[in-house]
């Protein structure tokens, strides 16, 4: 029965499908051959990994692997020093991935917390509770104001009955249910008003339905499937690590093997030879690699926390920095999902309310001009209609601490309780004073006649001091049919043609600007008159005006929108709103560009992967979707080359989320499931918040860029310095405890002090990079090259100068070693300050990054340290030095820093940023 069409059925042909009995219910016999058949209504995971394996899983990484080699390698040359720093390296980076990982997989176990616990069924003829995991198709099920949804269910009565369906299908108001069929093959979960959904909420009325589907088989068994299988994407860092770690060992061993045969035809010890090539080895290899690259990522994460963005995955920050994408869900994301009235229509006048979400502050306009009820017949009778018939409240209520450190409105907020719909009329006419605690005085509510979907009315009778007063609300067009006259000007006059034609076209005016429109009418009532219901009342009313009201957009979103832009990331929106209202929206916020494409769910199910393909990169709205078309939306995104960020809050929303390069999550209206599936949650539900995290992932990325610029180049000068001398056929340069302490002292705390560099100005002036780019892309590759070249022949050339000056001297040669060792830290050392900018040295304050300038002043101290504390001397094979051998190290040392400068200024090349002319398009097509 996987695939019938529950809507279409009629009760005789649901009865006859599941073989059931709707005046006694399901027998227990019964009941125990289908749960043994398909097992309970629960939601079931897949196979989980254990912790152990977890855990081990991290330990298989390329990089990982050959780091574990140089650990051995450095253990059994007696570098203990060496080798525990690289293992404990290792086993930080191991236990931060398994604490991401499995974080990550709880997903599930809170998408099951949705489920409802129990449930009202007819079983054997009595009406009895039980578990929700117990209840098999066939089952009949009684609802009531506030039931959580137990499986999926075809209604089959409904009384006044409104569902909240937001988290599952992104309608921003909960849904009429109908118990009728629906005779249309092809409808999105929005549209289909005789089902229910797991995990839903009735918000007003009662309902009675038969079970259809249960567990994995509803729609939301089918997200958690989703889930499942949707893979969680590697992050460009996460890649080009493991590509620039494979580069390194071959290059590394290439050139060590080169470097150590070299020796050895020179006439080199074997075994003096192999200690330095493997010192050498280790040098090339950056270990302190991955644990700067977490440093780094943990500092952005905390510099993010402060913007009001938390971070679940630490490389999904960097994956932020090339997001050419932005898919964002609407109904509370870019809106603030509180329903609010912005237009009042009455006597051919077009107002104005202003105010946001459910707090009363507010006024009505007309022309700019704000009105007072005491002299406005109409407005008024109209906000008394709006607050007498309607069930709604607003209350202000403190703010709890966790929300008040995030919130800035203060210590009190205003809530709803009850419709959203009810609670937008209700906020409107406390914005003038009239409320239905203002009005309680006044009048003494009689009767009500709720709404219902047939009549798409609800009225309200109340008595006062001078009769009994009808008030209804309802759709315009159906409601106008039952008034006879109208408020015009002030005085009631008879409903003609004319009237309600200008009423009618008012109404559509609304309509076409994605307003929900709600028609207000009353009616005197005489004693003689019978209430006893509807007919008899609802009949000979008063028109009074329309209301028009929408879920706004969040007063920050459209800069943040502009933002994006400016920044060559595409914003789109996914929704399972109505088409009129994501369009109305997306223009209101500057989303959908001339020429652009709004794409409905059934458009989307009608398409092949091929033909959306096409069509993506012009598409900038979508729907009426369900959760499996967010899906396809990210992939086809992702095969045009995009990187996808996906926000969103409700349930439908996590498998694309999981899916996406980046899932974001609304931290506050966000589900646990959604949270839980993403990299990323808004504190504070700010759509420009993700601005912020995108300008912080391009800052840390550039930051992994220059430590990575830094120690490559530290590390090709120390392999060519050895290298050159060998192949000139003179002494080792360096011995290999040198090599190893610089790789350890003078290359580590500078980079690590890198990691916290400040940004360049114009980052976010700069377009995405391409998500396959090369670390080594935009002239790095060439700049450590070049660099690394230059500083090898200039300590080279300094241990050269040094060792004739010192020929026939004892410790001449130990006393060049000393000059080259303090040579390469020196240029290693300025270079450092080099790294801070795409262009040259001179281009940034080198003051500016105070981390740095004390890691390079405490390497400079520990080298000094090295060279003249008489207990470190034998151990690392140094001399002391004089000033005029300071003088030629400074030299040597400065040299490659003012070639590299001169030939910046007379290359004059600017933003490196060879994306900088890039379309508002895919990342493939400036390929």
């Amino acid at each position: 029965m996987e695939h019938v069409k529950w809507h279409q059925l009629g009760l005789n042909e649901l009865v006859e499908t599941l073989d059931c009995s709707l005046e006694n219910g399901l027998k227990p016999s019964t009941v125990a051959e289908r749960l043994e058949k398909d097992g309970h209504n629960e939601l079931t995971e897949g196979e989980r990994i254990s912790p152990i394996v977890l855990f081990l899983n991290q330990f298989k990484d390329f990089m990982v692997l050959i780091l574990m080699g140089a650990t051995l390698i450095s253990g059994l040359l007696g570098e203990y020093l060496d080798a525990i720093t690289i293992i404990a390296i290792i086993v930080i980076n191991a236990v931060l991935g398994f604490m991401q990982e499995f974080r990550a997989e709880r997903s599930l176990r809170a998408l099951k917390e949705l489920s409802a616990p129990s449930a009202k069924v007819l079983r054997a003829g009595q009406l009895t509770t039980v578990t929700a995991k117990e209840l098999v198709a066939g089952d009949v099920v009684y609802l009531e104001s506030g039931d959580r949804i137990p499986a999926d269910i075809r209604f089959i009565e409904a009384n006044s009955c409104y569902v909240e369906e937001s988290a599952l299908t992104g309608e921003s108001v909960p849904v009429g249910k109908i118990a009728a069929v629906i005779d249309d093959a092809e409808l999105p979960l929005g549209d289909q008003r005789n089902i229910g959904f797991m995990g839903t909420m009735l918000t007003r009325g009662t309902a009675k339905g038969i079970v259809v589907r249960t567990g994995m088989a509803t729609e939301m068994g089918k997200i958690a499937g989703l889930i499942q299988e949707t893979e969680s994407m590697e992050t460009p860092l996460q890649h080009r690590l493991e590509q620039l770690g494979k580069i390194l060992i071959v290059v590394a061993l290439g050139l060590t093997v080169m470097v150590v045969v070299a020796g050895i035809l020179h006439g080199q010890p074997p075994y003096g030879m192999f200690l330095a090539g493997v010192s050498l080895a280790v040098a090339a290899i950056p270990e302190g690699l991955p644990a700067i690259v977490t440093i780094a990522l943990a500092l952005g994460v905390q510099r993010m926390i402060k913007r009001k963005a938390i971070v679940r995955k630490l490389p999904s920050v960097e994956t932020l920095g090339c997001a050419s994408v932005i898919c964002s869900d609407k109904t509370g994301t870019l809106t603030q999902n509180k329903m609010t009235v912005t237009h009042v229509w009455l006597s051919g006048r077009q107002l104005e309310v202003s105010g946001e979400g459910y707090d009363p502050t507010g006024a009505i306009y007309e022309n700019g001009k704000a009105l007072d009820l005491k002299h406005d017949l109409p407005l008024k009778r109209l906000l008394q209609v709006s607050a007498l018939c309607n069930n709604a409240q607003i209350a202000q209520v403190e703010v709890d601490e966790p929300k008040r450190r995030k919130s800035k409105e203060g210590l009190t907020e205003w809530i709803l309780k009850g419709d959203p719909t009810e609670g937008a009329l209700a906020v409107l006419a406390a914005k003038l004073g009239s409320s239905a605690k203002s009005l309680e005085t006044l009048y003494t509510r009689v009767k009500e006649y709720p709404f219902d979907s047939e009549r798409k009315r609800m009225s309200v009778l109340v008595s006062h001091q001078g009769g009994r007063l009808i008030c209804t609300k309802g759709a315009p067009d159906l409601l106008m049919e039952h008034c006879a006259y109208v408020l015009w000007d002030g005085k009631v006059v008879p409903f003609t043609a004319t009237l309600k034609r200008k009423c009618a076209e008012a109404g559509e005016l609304m309509a076409q600007s994605a307003l929900r429109v709600l028609g207000l009418a009353y009616r005197d009532l005489r004693g003689t008159d019978n209430y006893e219901n509807e007919g008899d009342v609802e009949n000979n009313l008063v028109f009074v005006g329309l209301t028009g009201m929408i879920d706004p957009p969040r007063r920050e979103v459209k800069e943040a929108i502009a933002t994006c832009r400016r920044a060559g990331i595409k914003t789109v929106m996914i929704t399972g709103d109505h088409q009129l209202t994501a369009e109305a929206i997306a223009a209101q916020l500057g989303i959908m560009p001339r020429g652009g494409i709004a794409m409905s769910g059934k458009q989307l199910e009608a398409m092949e992967d091929e033909q959306l393909d096409r069509l993506v990169d012009q598409t900038y709205v979508y729907a009426r979707v369900s959760p499996e078309h967010k899906l396809r939306i990210v992939k086809a995104l992702q095969r045009k080359g995009h990187v996808v960020a996906m926000t969103g809050d409700g349930v439908n929303d996590a498998p694309a989320i999981k899916a996406a390069d980046i899932g974001i999550a609304m931290g506050i209206t966000g589900t646990d499931v959604t949270k839980e599936a993403s990299a990323l949650v808004l504190s504070d539900d700010n759509f420009s918040t993700i601005v912020a995290a995108i300008e912080e992932g391009r800052g840390i990325y550039e930051n992994i860029r220059k430590f990575i610029r830094y120690l490559l180049a530290s590390n090709v000068g120390e392999i060519l310095v050895m290298f050159f001398a060998m192949m000139a056929g003179l002494p080792l340069p360096l011995v290999p405890i040198q090599i190893l302490w610089v790789n350890l002292v003078t290359d580590g705390l500078p980079a690590m002090a890198l990691g916290v560099d400040q940004a360049e100005k114009d980052l976010m002036q700069q377009k995405p990079r391409f998500a396959k780019e090369s670390i080594f892309s935009r002239r790095l590759g060439w700049k450590i090259i070049s660099r690394g070249v230059l500083i090898g022949i200039c300590t080279l050339g300094a241990f050269w100068i040094a060792l004739r000056e010192g020929a026939g001297d004892a410790n001449g040669l130990i006393h060049a070693q000393t000059v080259a060792f303090a040579t390469l830290v020196m240029a290693q050392l300025i270079h450092v300050f080099d790294c801070r900018s795409s262009r040259s040295i001179f281009h940034r304050n080198p003051f500016q990054n105070k981390y740095l300038v004390l890691a390079v002043l405490s390497s400079l101290i520990l080298m000094l340290g090295v060279v003249y504390i008489e207990a470190l001397q034998p151990i690392f094979k140094t001399v002391p030095i004089s000033l005029r051998d300071w003088c030629l190290v400074l030299v040597a040392a400065g040299i490659p820093t003012f070639v590299m400068g001169i030939g910046s200024v007379l290359g004059k090349p600017g933003k490196t940023n060879t994306n900088s002319k890039w379309p508002l398009g895919p990342q493939t097509a400036a390929r």
